[in-house]
């Protein structure tokens, strides 16, 4: 047995917020992107990766890293309501919602309790799994960190009256490399101008940094998350925030004697986590006030502990959301036939029995399904289902195989967001071009959005460079199991 292997190949994996195919490939064949359109040309692009759902980055990077949907890993969204402790959980959706929430509270939810409680420890993050094996792993930028390495956390000063660590310091399990902004830095002297997590160029800097030492692990993840901000109000066909990102990854190819050498040398890896669905311009038609949709019942409101009295709770999550039932005595039925009469919801869900339901303010009638049964579908999983599949865009043979439409591994996903976390609770998706509103939500009028089940927001992209091999499905969630494959060939004992 051999400790402190150095990898032939490290895996790095690239994930630029909010990539899109269309702009990817748009950005390559134009000039804007060289160094992605090298890693294209010279590896394998799949464009059609499924994420998860809902499509927000704690519950896609949770679902990437752990290789389980929020059934097992159990980060249901941006923005949840946890039913033991009669809390919602926002790990900042905008600076009014979280402000109103309270900012000391939404900080430490999201350095602290997202990866030491939320986040389940019945599953295994790849650090975790990497670090069991005896193999090093970094995380640059990333919110999702769960290692198995207890590190200590300094607060920047000025940040620390905002959260609840005492001292201004925190002890959490992060992989042996570790960056978070000014939290943790690869680079002592290195500065980003974003406290809580470091801008693109910042991300790309600390990889560099790895580079040029010579101290690049079997896997790094790096996330670029500037291109997210920036789509919400440029619209998905912006290619500014890809041309930018590009140049930083020319810097690093550039650090080798030249870019096919830096194939020879690492396996490159490049994804989008979710897409964009475009919103449009007016407030009172785009916008989906849930508060006024269901105005005749008691809505607890951000700003105070939510009451005996309420009876409901709304989270939204962009272009979905969930509707909390507290009131023992109100039925589900009754919130679902209220949210029927609006046709800008596409699909709606609830648990019912050991099942999953699914209607619709656009199409008649409903679909049953759970787990196991006859029908197989694309990633050979097994359901069982009754009524009109056209509800989910299910498109079933006489064989009864299953394939998806417009709402990629829409059984999987769904189901898991029904079971991601405990209470009496409605799954609600807007059609694209909508977006559902809060109080105090931010809105995207104009721009575009994100965190439905439709594909304008479930399909992105993957690159792969460096390597033949592939993940099992074209799915995020299968991410895992390719990356300890391929760490595991690299890498022996």
């Amino acid at each position: 047995m051999r400790n402190n292997l150095q990898s032939p190949k490290p895996v790095i994996l690239l994930n630029i917020d909010s990539l899109m195919s269309e702009p990817l490939e748009i950005a390559t064949q134009t000039g804007r992107a060289p160094a992605l359109k090298f890693l294209m040309e010279n590896g394998q692009f799949i464009p059609n990766m499924v994420s998860s759902f809902p499509t927000m980055s704690v519950t896609i990077d949770s679902s990437l890293l752990t290789g389980t949907y929020a059934d097992q890993h159990h980060v249901p969204g941006l923005n949840w309501f946890d039913h033991s402790r009669k809390e919602i959980i926002n790990y900042g959706t905008g600076f009014r919602e979280t402000f109103r929430l309270g900012v000391r509270r939404s900080v430490h939810n999201m350095l602290y309790r997202l990866n030491n409680e939320h986040l389940s420890s019945d599953v295994s993050t790849i650090y975790e799994e990497l670090g069991n094996r005896g193999i090093p792993s970094a995380s640059i930028n990333s919110f999702v960190y769960r290692g198995n390495t207890p590190r200590r956390l300094q607060v920047p000063r000025l940040f620390s009256t905002l959260t609840r660590f005492e001292k201004g310091k925190w002890t959490s399990h992060t992989p042996p490399l570790f960056s978070l902004g000014l939290f943790s830095k690869l680079r002592p002297w290195g500065f980003t101008s974003q406290i809580a997590a470091g801008n693109y160029k910042y991300t790309a800097r600390e990889l560099r940094t790895l580079i040029r030492k010579n101290k690049l692990p079997a896997f790094t993840f790096c996330i670029f998350q500037d291109m997210d901000l920036r789509l919400h109000f440029k619209g998905p066909k912006d290619l500014k925030g890809i041309t930018q990102i590009d140049r930083e990854i020319q810097k690093t190819l550039n650090l080798y004697p030249s870019w096919e050498e830096a194939l020879k040398r690492n396996i490159w890896m490049v994804m989008g986590d979710n897409g964009h669905s475009p919103t449009g311009s007016k407030h009172r038609e785009f916008a989906i006030d849930l508060r006024k949709l269901l105005q005749t019942y008691r809505i607890a409101r951000i700003e105070r502990p939510v009451r005996k009295k309420d009876q409901l709770v709304v989270c939204v999550n962009q272009r979905m959301a969930y509707i909390y039932v507290l009131d023992k005595n109100l039925p589900l039925s009754a919130i679902i036939e209220r949210l029927r009469n609006d046709r800008r919801l596409d699909v709606i869900a609830c648990k019912k029995d050991d099942s999953i339901r699914i209607v619709s303010g656009m199409r008649e009638g409903s679909l049953t399904f759970r787990p196991t049964g006859d029908y197989q579908d694309v990633y050979d999983q097994t359901w069982s289902i009754e009524g009109n599949p056209e509800l989910l865009d299910l498109k079933v043979t006489s064989e009864k195989k299953l394939s998806y439409g417009d709402y990629p591994d829409a059984l999987a996903r769904v189901y898991s967001a029904l079971h991601s976390h405990s209470g009496r609770f409605i799954v609600v998706n807007a059609k694209p071009g909508y977006e559902f509103k809060a109080q105090l939500t931010p809105a995207h009028l104009s721009g575009a959005a994100h965190g439905s089940l439709h594909r304008q927001e479930s399909l992105v992209p993957l690159v792969i460079a460096g390597t033949t091999e592939q993940p099992t499905y074209p799915r995020l969630v299968d991410m895992k199991e390719f990356i300890l494959r391929i760490c595991s060939q690299q890498y022996r004992r």
